[in-house]
């Protein structure tokens, strides 16, 4: 029955993991099926489908890439997802395969369950839930709690009762996971990658196939095809929402904040980025992304930000009749100013 629908993707990953990387490679290696992409992006900016558009991919078209930017993907599945679902799957023309890049800060499960919705079970499964993994932040710490000295604390302390946010969104996308990817292994040696391992292995009860990438090169094969039909076990995949709210309180994404800022041509992209370090670790920037205008240049130049690691380069040039500007988000968790951050940044340019 699952070889007559078609397979859907659903790719997911914490901030910066790399997924935008690892599907333009996979565009480009699909052996000529015609490819469907879902984009949710978090924020107001499309950043992720300008990119994605720009990789002229022939068999993904920018008709066929569709971004849903109204908001948290698994908290808008019955306003969002599932009617854009529906208008693809009318089409004269529908795709062999559909490719979900869910936001870094989405649940994968409530997605995953929309599939079982009436009108979708019967054309679409998913194919397999793939979980994008920066290894290098891994291994660095940013999720390497010492549960034990945790579990003493709560005894004195009953603000403690419950992991960070951060923590559980992470641990849920690789719950959900049909298949690990340990990206940004370049980043690490042997004894660094087996550590990471160890860590993204002891976070999760189930073992899903894991394995490892440098700059998102995983071949479309290993992707694509991996024939799980994920959404008849999705309630062996529950999130710490689920698992804490079974009596149905909706789960709330409000630790996180993003904004826009806008600002003028930047002539130095190296000093720019260089200070954009210094404004990410004062104010606790979890992942800043977006274009920037320099002058005297015909392309646009991209920036992708992840804690204190800044990447930047020139992506494409810029259209005709496009208007030239700077703009980034900035996301962050909710306690952070972004008053502060803005008049920050303006100051830069």
């Amino acid at each position: 029955m699952n070889q007559q629908k078609i397979p859907a993707t659903v790719i997911t990953g914490f901030l910066g993991a790399g997924k935008t990387t690892m599907i333009r490679n996979l565009l480009s290696n699909t052996g000529g099926k015609k490819i469907a992409l879902i984009i949710n992006e978090f924020g107001d900016l499309g950043v992720d489908g300008e990119v994605l558009k720009g990789c002229g991919a022939e068999n993904c078209t920018e008709d066929d890439i569709i971004e849903l930017t109204n908001g948290c993907i698994c908290c808008t599945v019955a306003d969002d997802f599932i009617p854009t679902m529906t208008k693809l799957l009318e089409r004269e023309n529908r795709p062999d395969h559909i490719v979900i890049e869910t936001s870094g800060l989405a649940l994968p499960q409530p997605l995953v369950a929309a599939f079982n919705w009436p009108d979708i079970r019967t054309q679409v499964t998913v194919d397999g839930v793939i979980t994008v993994v920066d290894s290098a932040a891994v291994a660095a710490g940013r999720f390497a709690d010492d549960h034990d000295a945790v579990e003493g604390l709560r005894v004195a302390d009953e603000s403690l009762d419950h992991e960070s946010p951060i923590e559980e969104l992470f641990e849920d996308q690789l719950t959900c996971a049909d298949l690990i990817v340990l990206n940004k292994t370049d980043l690490l040696d042997n004894a660094g990658l087996s550590r990471v391992r160890d860590e993204v292995a002891s976070r999760i009860a189930r073992k899903p196939v894991m394995i490892e990438a440098r700059n998102g090169e995983v071949p479309a094969s290993i992707l694509l095809g991996l024939g799980i039909g994920t959404e008849g076990d999705i309630g062996n995949r529950k999130s710490h929402h689920e698992l804490e709210h079974e009596d149905g309180t909706p789960h709330d994404h409000d630790e996180f904040d993003s904004f826009v800022v806008e600002l003028g041509p930047v002539a130095d992209p190296s000093a720019f980025a260089e200070k954009l370090k210094g404004i990410i670790a004062e104010h606790d920037v979890l992942r800043l992304k977006g274009f920037v205008d320099v002058p005297g240049k015909p392309m646009r130049l991209q920036v992708q930000a992840v804690g204190s690691r800044i990447d930047h380069y020139f992506d494409r040039a810029w259209a005709p009749g496009e208007a030239r500007g700077t703009r980034l988000v900035v996301i962050g968790l909710h306690e952070m100013d972004e008053t502060l951050v803005r008049k920050a940044m303006e100051g830069l340019v």
